[in-house]
């Protein structure tokens, strides 16, 4: 029982960044379970990626209301992914598990620092002159980023939000608020997918930590969500930029100083 309290502020805290971001969610969850709950990282992955998905879930409910989710590009996007987790999970398990965080924590640092930079909201291959979206014009880069996305997923056992919603905005072209929604979707995918990839685990995951999480989790993410679609697109940027910078740097430590503590 003594670790259902830290689940739970966990969960609550993940709810709040997938909600107002639809990223981040895993990326966070996982090293929040192994060291504030303090389980092994075999079964922080499909614990997270459990929860990522209801929340995920959660949080896309009042924004597909608003009709801001791009569909066919979510849903071409999601589906070039599932086969590369499964790809993603296998590679993982051959390569040294060091030099996999600080290559995932030098991405990050880079996808923080494009969207800092900005200029994502009305490119891409997607916009048209009207300012509409025509996702046939950009299949073959929402697909290579779609696998690129499912590969990382099955590789690190997140559900890839953080490198969504900046290649849905600064490769795709779509809004901020667009992208964040459509992500949503993508996570889902993926999500399950790397599930599906990790299921020699699932077994093993506690339910009292998963009740706990999932619930704080699902609370917290769909009030963010609701209170994220009043907020200015340039702040969830930057928002977005801080935590990924931030995770960058936690995971980057981590896998200096202690590397074993996740592998």
């Amino acid at each position: 029982m003594t670790v259902v309290l830290p689940a739970a502020l966990a969960g609550a805290g993940i709810g709040a960044v997938l909600g107002a971001l639809g990223a981040g969610g895993a990326i966070l969850a996982v090293p929040a379970l192994v060291y504030g709950v303090g389980q092994p990282l075999a079964v922080a992955i499909p614990t997270s990626l459990a929860v990522v998905a209801l929340s995920s879930l959660a949080a896309l409910l009042p924004k597909s209301r608003r009709a801001v989710v791009r569909w066919p590009v979510a849903l071409v996007f999601g589906a070039a992914g599932v086969p590369a987790t499964f790809a993603g999970a296998a590679l993982g398990g051959l390569l040294p598990q060091r030099w996999l965080l600080l290559a995932f924590a030098a991405l990050m640092v880079v996808v923080a620092v494009r969207m800092l930079r900005g200029g994502g909201d009305h490119a891409g291959a997607c916009r048209t002159s009207d300012g509409s979206v025509n996702w046939r014009s950009c299949l073959p880069k929402a697909v290579v980023a779609g696998a690129a996305v499912g590969l990382l997923t099955g590789l690190f056992g997140v559900g890839g939000g953080f490198v969504i919603v900046p290649a849905l905005g600064l490769l795709l072209g779509l809004t901020s608020h667009e992208a964040v929604a459509t992500s949503l979707v993508v996570v889902v995918l993926n999500s399950l997918s790397g599930l599906v990839a990790h299921a020699d685990a699932v077994g093993d995951i506690d339910p009292g930590v998963f009740a706990a999480f999932a619930t704080a989790a699902l609370v917290v993410a769909a009030g963010a969500a609701t209170v994220s679609s009043r907020v200015p697109a340039r702040v969830l940027r930057t928002g977005f930029a801080v935590v990924v910078l931030a995770v960058a740097a936690f995971v980057a430590v981590a896998a200096t100083v202690a590397p074993e503590s996740l592998g």
